[in-house]
């Protein structure tokens, strides 16, 4: 079962993408941080066999609706070029949390996106999302990420912030077996 996710305006998709995003390098396979940036990586096995079905909850953000987070995009499912903006909290007090996606890939055996952080993002980077099909049948969601803090809040939050990431990645990963 999905959890709802609002579509943004046609201005409020315009004025996403018209923003740059925070950082760069942008949408390659890196296999650790760039300079300057912190790296996190974690993957789950997960309970479900069928690619197709968990790609499709990928793709129609369940990963972070499920996850306890408001979610706004402009295009469900999404595509590269789709623009989100990811609530975290309640009404006026949340943190908004605005991306792009950068990267796409629907094949057999794997599915993924990626995306980046635009203005007004907390962080400043790249986080992907990888679904991969093994052999065996077994589906392994691996999340990565490469940030750095983008506000002062983040900053000041040093280690905390980092940790809330984690944390974060974490019910990520147990989302789409929900």
């Amino acid at each position: 079962m999905g959890r709802d996710v609002r579509r943004l305006s046609d201005d409020e998709t315009e004025q996403l993408r018209a923003q740059p995003l925070t950082y760069t390098p942008v949408g390659e396979d890196l296999t650790g941080p760039p300079p300057g940036y912190g790296w996190l990586e974690k993957s789950r096995v997960l309970r479900r066999r069928d690619l197709d079905g968990a790609a499709r909850d990928l793709f129609a953000w369940q990963v972070q609706a499920r996850s306890g987070l408001q979610v706004a995009a402009s295009e469900v499912p999404l595509r590269e070029d789709t623009v989100v903006v990811l609530r975290l909290g309640p009404g006026p007090l949340s943190l908004r949390i605005p991306c792009r996606v950068v990267r796409v890939v629907d094949e057999p055996g794997e599915a993924g996106f990626v995306y980046g952080t635009l203005p007004g993002h907390p962080e400043q980077g790249e986080e992907s999302f990888w679904l991969r099909q093994g052999d065996d049948g077994a589906i392994t969601l691996t999340i990565t990420a490469f940030s750095r803090p983008g506000t002062l809040l983040t900053r000041l939050g040093g280690p905390a912030a980092t940790a809330f990431q984690s944390f974060m990645t974490t019910r990520y990963l147990g989302a789409l077996d929900r």
